[in-house]
């Protein structure tokens, strides 16, 4: 896999078709690009000290419970800047191939450069790519992860067909997103966090002026987690399902195997 010297760019769709009536919340591609570019050069900063640093834990857990064997080759979706794809370089002792994909060029441009600090050009190729519609072939990667990026997807159904059709017949999908506790005394300090707190520390650290820090808490609220992401993953096609609700609920991950019985229903590469 050659290294990264540059971002490589998939053609863009030709439209934007209508978004999944369970979406409420305004999640269109061009509102979410233009989002998460006008934040990208703080980012990393707004996750961790919005989680207490802790989103780096569940990211290693990620990797841990989903551990490749070493080789084979992995694919992190909505990579961002390539924080997941850089713990699972570092959880495969640098032996897997991995490619990372996002289609916020900004957020790649920010990655692209962590991935050369690290040391891990070589073998982490960062691609610019919807999850809708992503620029690879199918029955291809032995994980393929998501790591708070699926809840940003336009059409959810769409983004998880995806990331099913892309991983190998035995394969693993780990979907790593926030959750809501469900514990009364912490569910309701959540909501008061989620709502009333974390707009105001987001605004103060990176200034927005795309309402990103309204976004956040609404597309969190608003996305299936729990039973129903397990029941949503199972009608898909998934199997072996399972969930880690991480810090008492407020993330989980999500894990389930493609069965080999999907093998060889799109195996071209999507363009």
């Amino acid at each position: 896999m050659s290294a990264p010297n540059k971002i490589h760019v998939a053609p863009p769709a030709s439209s934007e078709p209508p978004a999944s009536p369970v979406n409420a919340v305004d999640k269109s591609d061009h509102r979410v690009r233009r989002m998460f570019a006008s934040i990208a050069p703080k980012y990393d900063l707004l996750n961790h000290v919005l989680s207490l640093n802790i989103d780096r834990k569940w990211r290693a857990f990620t990797t841990r419970v989903v551990a490749p064997q070493p080789g084979m080759p992995v694919l992190d979706c909505c990579t961002g800047t390539a924080d997941l794809a850089l713990a699972y370089d570092r959880a495969s002792g640098g032996q897997s191939p991995i490619v990372g994909t996002d289609f916020c060029r900004e957020m790649l441009a920010v990655g692209l450069a962590k991935v050369h600090q690290a040391g891990a050009a070589a073998r982490i190729t960062l691609v610019e790519g919807d999850t809708q519609r992503l620029p690879l072939p199918g029955d291809a990667f032995a994980v393929v992860s998501v790591a708070f990026g699926l809840r940003n997807v336009r059409d959810t159904v769409k983004g998880i067909d995806e990331l099913i059709r892309v991983a190998r017949p035995g394969g693993k999908v780990a979907i790593l997103e926030f959750s809501r506790p469900r514990g009364r005394i912490l569910g309701r300090l959540y909501l008061v966090f989620l709502r009333r707190l974390l707009p105001r520390i987001g605004q103060a650290l990176a200034p927005n002026d795309d309402r990103a820090y309204e976004y956040l808490p609404r597309s969190v609220l608003e996305f299936p987690d729990g039973q129903a992401m397990l029941d949503l993953l199972a009608s898909r096609g998934l199997t072996d399902l399972k969930q880690y609700p991480l810090t008492h609920g407020i993330a989980t991950l999500y894990v389930g195997l493609k069965p080999a019985s999907t093998a060889g229903s799109i195996q071209e590469p999507i363009a």
